[in-house]
């Protein structure tokens, strides 16, 4: 049995325009701004959250519970570019922006879009980017806050 290693697995891209989340298009996909190489290795957080409802009762002895909404806590670190290519994150991502996080796993980065293959898209506007403290042999970076705008599709086929 092996392992499913996640380097150099994840693509990461900002589309401006999708028409159905849950079956992107290879040509939206290529249309779309490639990040991969510009978000920090642990910078992708698309962290889901379930709400607990009590469904317990003034009777019950033992606290039940279901499942309830479902939230997304998410953030983008990107590494600073010194020409206007490699900062193009710093530029784009600013405060209102909204557009489409799109994320494949599992699949070489430089493979190219095909139709089956399974990615993430989330609906998503962009908070205040935050200029991360300077820090001693690193790389200058900043944090895009996004926010998810409407229900993802979390297992979307490209078509």
């Amino acid at each position: 049995m092996g392992d499913l290693i996640s380097d150099g697995k994840t693509r990461v891209v900002w589309a401006a325009s999708i028409a159905n989340i849950n079956a992107p298009t290879t040509a939206e996909l290529n249309a779309a701004a490639d990040y991969t190489f510009r978000i920090t290795p642990d910078g992708l957080k698309v962290d889901p959250s379930t709400a607990d409802v009590d469904t317990s009762s003034l009777g019950s002895t033992f606290d039940t519970k279901t499942a309830g909404r479902v939230g997304f806590d998410t953030e983008l670190t990107f590494k600073r570019g010194d020409n206007p290519t490699d900062d193009a994150p710093y530029s784009t991502l600013k405060y209102g922006v909204s557009g489409f996080l799109v994320v494949r796993r599992g699949i070489t980065v430089a493979t190219a879009w095909a139709a089956g293959q399974k990615v993430e898209v989330y609906p998503m506007i962009c908070g205040e980017p935050q200029n991360t403290q300077p820090t001693a042999n690193e790389v200058m970076k900043f944090v895009s806050p996004v926010k998810v705008t409407d229900p993802p599709a979390t297992s979307a086929t490209v078509a």
